[in-house]
């Protein structure tokens, strides 16, 4: 079924940006993740074979998602690496948008 519109709106091309910083990779893969599944970091790195410093970095938002990571968690996870990795684009967006603005 098609429906017939008159009204037209007019999207504004600027200030739809929220300035809120967007939730870390980290924190979701913490909250969403290894509580849930009751895993902890250390059983992750193991089953990633990396160090547990990585993991522990990534949960406390000192260190970015990879590409290579991103595999790793969707493999584990059952979800998609674009997931982790346009969590990362987020975070690093906003990083980057505010410091921008503090420059200028």
């Amino acid at each position: 079924m098609m429906y017939k519109s008159e009204t037209f709106i007019s999207m504004p091309t600027s200030g739809w940006e929220v300035n809120v910083k967007p939730v870390s990779p980290g924190e979701i893969l913490q909250e969403e993740f290894l509580k849930p599944f009751r895993m902890s970091q250390s059983q992750l790195a193991k089953i990633l074979s990396c160090d547990v410093k990585t993991i522990n970095k990534i949960c406390n938002g000192r260190s970015s998602i990879t590409a290579r990571t991103a595999l790793g968690f969707a493999k584990v996870f059952g979800t998609s690496p674009e997931f982790w990795l346009q969590l990362q684009i987020a975070t690093d967006l906003w990083a980057e948008r505010n410091r921008e603005e503090k420059i200028a």
